[in-house]
């Protein structure tokens, strides 16, 4: 019995104790759990940055992939538009994109992908799904240098679809501004006219639009009347052209060294 009172009595001090330093144990043991909950807290949070980060950048590769997506389609409707606007199946064309454009205000230039190894030459027509753009004046091996029609130095043989007059259209500086000079007074041309490719110089085939006429001005006295047209193609907003090769497109370098070894031969 002395044994069972001792045990009692140790066991209640024993749990007096406990509860005495219970407070301590917690006290000592906060910074520890504050820790594990921290750790656990801010690997939650770095989990929950990652995740965020992760589905922010497949939202924007999904909003860059729908925005290509669409960039694909108009460039399509493009090409397409562009294929149905040449009027002479038996033409040849190829598309090229536009690399730069000339940032000269005075100089109405551009530089295509494609050169010397596409066949491209000196002299060479340019189109758009609207109508003549420029041709080619420079040509490397793997891109060319093309004028716009509406460059000042630019001049081109036209005619005008409803009557068949012909004259030539001057480029302006201006991209939506071609003048027709040297028209009499009497010359058979309105407002609204179609102007197209005469095919006369052999650089463009013939048919091809070139620009709606906008104004004509006959002043009395005056032996020319004034005479404006804008430009079919989108001179200025211009992405992607078609090069054209005609029948009357010169013959390739190796034509004409067998043409000269014939000559030489003869």
């Amino acid at each position: 019995m002395i044994v069972d009172q001792r045990q009692q009595h140790l066991d209640a001090v024993r749990k007096a104790i406990s509860a005495a330093v219970y407070p301590l144990r917690v006290l000592v043991d906060a910074p520890v759990s504050s820790w594990h909950w921290l750790q656990n807290t801010t690997a939650d949070r770095n989990d929950l940055l990652l995740e965020n980060s992760r589905l922010t950048a497949e939202r924007l590769l999904t909003h860059a992939r729908l925005q290509r997506y669409a960039a694909l389609e108009a460039e399509n409707a493009r090409l397409r538009a562009m294929l149905e606007a040449t009027p002479r199946m038996t033409d040849r064309v190829r598309v090229a994109e536009i690399m730069s454009v000339s940032s000269n205000p005075y100089r109405h230039s551009i530089v295509i992908d494609k050169g010397e190894r596409d066949d491209v030459y000196d002299g060479q027509a340019l189109i758009d799904s609207g109508g003549v753009v420029g041709q080619v004046i420079e040509t490397g091996l793997l891109s060319s240098q093309a004028l716009l029609i509406s460059d000042p130095d630019h001049a081109l043989p036209v005619e005008v679809n409803r009557t068949g007059l012909r004259t030539i259209a001057f480029g302006t500086g201006e991209y939506d501004r071609l003048d027709l000079q040297y028209l009499p007074n009497n010359a058979d041309i309105e407002v609204g006219d179609l102007l197209v490719t005469s095919g006369l110089g052999g650089a463009f085939p013939a048919g091809y639009p070139v620009a709606t006429v906008v104004k004509v001005e006959r002043i009395p006295q005056e032996p020319f009347a004034q005479v404006s047209a804008k430009p079919t193609a989108a001179l200025n907003q211009v992405r992607e052209i078609m090069l054209i090769w005609s029948s009357a497109t010169p013959p390739s370098e190796a034509e004409a060294e067998e043409t000269e070894d014939v000559e030489d031969d003869g």
